[in-house]
């Protein structure tokens, strides 16, 4: 075994070294099972000595002096992640999942002659080992075990890279087991999604919700204008949908008188990946019955707010409240009242034409071909034109959070229209760092009004428009039972940790679709 610090294999280490490593321990498993003395030994025991963690001894002994002996005995496991053997002495790094690191000390003086030599011949990097003995501080003050009993609790056969190398990102992404053992900010990011997680759930409960789950398999896909991933069911024998959004069955739920629920689960569309797109993504949607897209704008902003809070306590710095720090070093305010503003006049500001819902297609087209944004004719509506438009000059300046409210009807078929203002529904969305981070609604209600709309989509997906939505009979029958006025607001988990941490889309999911 290399008694070096960097004696992790290299990142760009070739096929051939990996190869001969992994020989020589495959050697080493076949003599560890065969000097077992049962069945629960070898390579692979069933269970090892573990009395504490290795996070609970550090916190524990945090105050331990250089060269102080605590007289405790205690079993820890880790993974070795450090190794050097100086003839009488070895010392190796174990690393618990959290990152959290304890010095493993194996002396002549304390284990004998063979136990020691079979340390030196049997364990490499990236070994699983269980070690018992004293709980001490080196000389030089790094917490430790002065180890009087040591066994293998898994063999590595391959070995891991080298620990003071940064992995590419697609390395990252492809083997996130390896990034999560080599890398602080893996293992951050996923414990920051937990908070999150917790944090929503938690609002959530402080306003009296009902977490529910809808079906992520569809006999017809709806709640919103995207293209589906299509499967076929044996059992069946029917064409079924993955889920795009949960909308129609979490409406359903409301009819059914639970008048606020949220849901935060996967779901699926066929669509381009990017850095903010992925077709498998966490999406959370909930729904309040009595209220409007004001309503579920001050919930939002309550909910994200919350989560900022809630990373900044799980990164030691409560004190910023909801001001967080991306990966990159910037600072990002998430906090106070965030501004709302009108699609329609930031566009005429922005751009120095007046657009209204009165502007005719005609004199979109032209606008739109002046300022060189491209709309497909098979969707070359009113409100596609207006939404581009509106992208081109004013989503780029958007610094701090901002909802963009009061959307073109025609793109908004699943909204109410505007109490005030023809030709415009109560939508808003929600962008930050620059991307659409959460949309909501004040909700049609209408059965007969929701029909009409279906057919116009049904129209759109017969000019070959794959995100325009089909009619939905099902949900047509429940709304006909009485759907009580109410908002709703869908955002992306994923998108939602972008906001908070500065990471790209493929970070923030712990195992990312990839080729």
């Amino acid at each position: 075994m290399t008694s070096k610090p960097d004696s992790a294999v290299p990142a760009d280490s070739s096929e051939e070294d990996v190869f001969e490593q992994k020989a020589v321990r495959l050697a080493k498993r076949e003599r560890l099972i065969a000097e077992r003395v049962d069945a629960a030994g070898g390579a692979y025991p069933v269970t090892v000595p573990v009395t504490d963690t290795i996070p609970a001894l550090r916190e524990r002994y945090a105050d331990l002096e250089a060269g102080a002996e605590t007289g405790v005995v205690a079993s820890v496991a880790g993974r070795v992640v450090f190794s050097r053997n100086t003839g009488k002495l070895c010392f190796a790094s174990l690393q618990s999942g959290d990152g959290s690191r304890i010095q493993a000390m194996v002396s002549l003086a304390v284990v004998g002659e063979e136990s020691l030599a079979r340390w030196k011949e049997l364990v490499d990097l990236g070994d699983h080992v269980s070690v018992t003995g004293e709980v001490i501080s080196s000389r030089r003050g790094e917490l430790s075990i002065m180890v009087s009993d040591w066994t293998i609790a898994a063999k590595a056969l391959l070995p891991l890279p080298n620990l003071y190398t940064e992995l590419s990102e697609e390395s990252r992404v492809r083997s996130r087991f390896l990034d999560l053992i080599v890398r602080e900010q893996a293992r951050t990011s996923v414990r920051a999604r937990a908070a999150v997680n917790a944090s929503l759930r938690a609002t959530f409960a402080g306003h009296d919700f009902i977490e529910v789950e809808t079906p992520m398999l569809q006999v017809q896909h709806g709640g919103a204008s995207a293209r589906p991933f299509v499967t076929h069911s044996n059992a069946f024998d029917t064409e079924l949908y993955l889920r795009i959004a949960p909308e129609l069955f979490l409406k359903r739920a409301v009819v059914g008188g639970l008048d606020r629920v949220f849901e935060i689960n996967r779901n699926f569309r066929n669509e381009g990946a990017d850095s903010t797109h992925s077709p498998e993504f966490a999406m959370l949607e909930a729904y309040q019955a009595y209220t409007d897209y004001n309503g579920i704008a001050d919930l939002t902003q309550e909910l994200i707010q919350n989560a900022a809070a809630a990373v900044n306590r799980l990164l030691g710095r409560p004190e910023a409240g909801h001001e967080v720090v991306w990966a990159d070093g910037t600072v990002y305010d998430l906090g106070g009242e965030w501004d709302r503003i009108s699609m329609y006049d930031s566009l005429t500001a922005a751009s120095g034409r007046a657009v209204t819902p009165e502007t005719s297609v005609d004199e979109l087209a032209a606008f739109a071909q002046e300022a060189g944004v491209d709309v497909p004719a098979r969707t070359a509506t009113h409100g596609k034109y207006v939404e581009e438009l509106w992208e081109h000059f004013v989503k780029g300046g958007l610094e701090r959070p901002t909802f963009v409210m009061d959307f073109p009807l025609d793109t908004s078929p699943l909204v109410r229209e505007h109490r005030s203002i023809p030709g415009v529904v109560e939508k808003w969305d929600l962008y930050v760092r620059g991307f659409e981070l959460a949309t909501g609604y004040s909700e049609l209600v209408d059965p007969v009004v929701q029909r009409e709309r279906f057919v116009e989509q049904a129209k759109l997906a017969d000019r070959g428009d794959d995100e325009a939505m089909r009619i939905d009979e099902e949900f047509l029958r429940a709304m006909e039972h009485g759907l009580p006025p109410m908002g709703g607001m869908g955002m992306g988990i994923d998108r939602l940790l972008m906001a908070i941490t500065g990471l790209g889309i493929r970070e923030t999911i712990l195992f990312p679709l990839v080729k």
